[in-house]
């Protein structure tokens, strides 16, 4: 287990285990998946033949493997919350599990531009309102974990045409419109005219979606939209980890604990395990200052 803590903590998500062995480290046997790439097991025979003998082996051993995620393990570490202590009731600010380096975007700003972290681990950006004194004040979450519940035509329509502010404040409350009702203008071809209206394609902006519900309205957008998970700088570990296996989150965001509003950090998977993996004295020294 530590050998799999340790190679998530380098970035590592998945991991293929055999069903029928021990976990033994960081051996030959295991195929990695490490940021969408597969890397081929060394022993994997480069020179494989295509007889039904070799396809019958390759599909018994396929069978054989398990995916072992990051909330695999944090659900495990939940389960043994005992052996852990005294970590669990401690806040997540005194084992510097809260990370200062987050997506941000301003609530007045295109929806769109939250697409520019699709690479970021986890793909979300916080919603924010800049206050007087410049702290930021959180209003909600694109996240890719969130749009994946929504319809993806309306998901596309919002994010194209709405800002940030709105896309997360819920502005399918308003009217509803209907699909034959969208359209973009684009500056006319060869023929001369000032403009023509397009209908709008959620290709334009990258989702696709054979199972659009046409009937559906626009207006409607996300029905999966909630408030963003929050915590407080204060929270315990437990409760955190707790939380996030509750609610299948890959973070929760971390806010003041003098004002719930004021957006301070996040936590992730990565934060969780590097905070059980810390030495006992660097723990204590971090309490103290």
């Amino acid at each position: 287990l530590i050998d799999a803590l340790e190679m998530m903590k380098q970035g590592v998500r998945r991991l293929l285990v055999p069903r029928s062995t021990a976990w033994r480290g960081m051996s030959k046997r295991f195929s990695i998946l490490y940021n969408g790439k597969w890397l081929k097991n060394i022993e994997t025979s480069s020179n494989a033949g295509n007889s039904s003998n070799n396809r019958f082996s390759s599909t018994s051993s396929r069978k054989s493997w398990c995916c072992l995620s990051r909330e695999d393990v944090i659900r495990f570490l939940i389960g043994c919350l005992g052996a852990l202590a005294p970590l669990p009731l401690s806040s997540i600010s005194s084992l510097c599990a809260v990370t200062p380096n987050f997506l941000s975007m301003d609530a007045s700003s295109p929806a769109i531009r939250a697409s520019e972290s699709r690479n970021h681990d986890p793909s979300a950006v916080a919603v924010v309102e800049h206050l007087r004194d410049g702290d930021m004040k959180i209003i909600g979450e694109i996240s890719a974990c969130k749009l994946w519940k929504c319809d993806y035509l309306s998901a596309a329509w919002s994010l194209a045409n709405l800002s940030a502010g709105e896309f997360v404040t819920g502005v399918e409350n308003h009217s509803p419109l209907s699909i034959s009702d969208i359209s973009i203008t684009s500056p006319a071809e060869s023929n001369g005219g000032g403009s023509r209206a397009q209908r709008f394609s959620s290709r334009s902006i990258g989702f696709f979606s054979s199972q659009v519900n046409l009937s559906h309205g626009i207006g409607r957008i996300c029905q999966a939209r909630t408030t963003p998970l929050t915590c407080k700088t204060s929270s315990s570990l437990a409760a955190v980890m707790a939380q996030m296996l509750s609610h299948r989150a890959t973070h929760v965001w971390v806010t003041a604990d003098q004002d719930e509003e004021v957006l301070v950090g996040m936590v992730t998977y990565n934060d969780i395990l590097r905070a059980v993996t810390r030495p006992p004295n660097s723990i204590s020294a971090s309490a103290s200052v």
